[in-house]
């Protein structure tokens, strides 16, 4: 069996810290004891005297030491202030802002004996979504932070080989996308999407449709065999549901120890129909009851799904990628591997 050359394997990295040891989670806290919580926070995204006011609250309440507070920066998204929080006692992490800062909080948290807590804000919170986690109440994801169980969750760990042959070690909790999907995000208006949200994404979705580049790549699924394919959109999904409560991928779970794939394939609007009706309705909608999942069509020509534990994968030529809804620059080839557990994550209590 053949596997893809030139997949990154050194240790050589650059762009985001590999802070995180991938080592074997530590058994959950227990969570009935007092702990120390620390914020991270993106001081765009938050209203952080709303937060202070909540958190000393819950911080009374819960009997727990004096909350830490830590800023995220460009120059630091939240990884060296995740970890300054770890090395300063926090048993809970708390991030504070978009999908962005939750990544790289994650990122850090995992592999360590904190926990990982969300206040959600910003366009998607995916996570918090794909979790059922409370978006908009702020005194609730408080209180499951401070009061809340823990979740077991997978994590993905994603080594990226640059057009210039460096290679990055990055973390991610929901999706890792190539091709359209970059593309659209490379596109958006920041300032814009800071004003009206998801709607900013349209225009940059038409900008991505106009382009008719296809990606090439092959790639090699669990050690198998090399498989070589053209795509518009290539998706590694830990998760499946996105902004709006669209199910892109629809056997993804976030505790299965595996990712699920997306090859988006269209030749044509015939095939553009497809997609929609496959993701917007029959995902979005008839999956959601027994007599709709019966209702179903099997698997359209221009949507391929495959799933397994790790995927490597060598581009022809250099594409843009992203993680989480942010963008990494481009990529030659990468390799993407589950981390079965690797992340605690708090939940309500049930």
């Amino acid at each position: 069996m053949s596997t893809p050359t030139d997949v990154p394997t050194e240790d050589t990295t650059t762009g985001a810290t590999d802070a995180a040891a991938e080592t074997t989670p530590q058994p959950a806290a227990d969570t009935g004891t007092a702990g120390i919580a620390a914020v991270v926070y993106n001081p765009i995204k938050v209203d952080l005297d709303a937060i202070k006011r909540v958190v000393a609250t819950a911080e009374a309440e819960a009997g727990w030491g004096e909350t830490l507070w830590f800023e995220t920066s460009k120059e630091d998204p939240g990884q060296g202030v995740a970890q300054a929080a770890i090395d300063a006692g926090a048993t809970v992490v708390i991030a504070a802002g978009g999908d962005g800062t939750v990544r790289a909080v994650a990122e850090v948290v995992h592999g360590s004996d904190a926990a990982l807590a969300l206040l959600p804000s910003g366009t998607g919170n995916l996570l918090a979504r794909n979790l059922d986690l409370s978006l908009d109440n702020l005194e609730h994801s408080i209180s499951t932070a401070f009061t809340g169980t823990e979740r077991t969750v997978d994590i993905g760990r994603i080594e990226i080989r640059h057009d210039d042959d460096t290679v990055s070690k990055h973390a991610f909790l929901v999706m890792a996308g190539l091709g359209l999907d970059a593309k659209m995000l490379a596109s958006t208006n920041d300032e814009l999407k800071a004003k009206i949200g998801w709607l900013a994404y349209v225009g940059a979705i038409i900008t991505a449709l106009k382009d008719r580049n296809q990606l090439r790549l092959r790639y090699s699924l669990d050690g198998g065999p090399t498989k070589s394919v053209r795509a518009h959109t290539v998706i590694v999904g830990n998760t499946g549901t996105l902004t709006a409560n669209v199910l892109l991928l629809p056997e993804a779970v976030i505790d299965d120890g595996q990712f699920e794939m997306l090859m988006l394939r269209p030749e044509g609007f015939v095939h553009w129909v497809q997609i929609i009706v496959k993701v917007f309705w029959e995902n979005g909608v008839l999956r959601r009851t027994p007599l709709g999942r019966r209702m179903m069509t099997k698997e359209v020509e221009a949507l391929n799904y495959v799933k397994g534990r790790e995927i490597t994968a060598k581009l022809s030529r250099p594409e843009e990628i992203e993680l989480d809804g942010d963008g990494f620059g481009t990529a030659t080839a990468f390799k993407a591997r589950v981390l079965p557990g690797g992340l605690r994550v708090r939940v309500p209590q049930e």
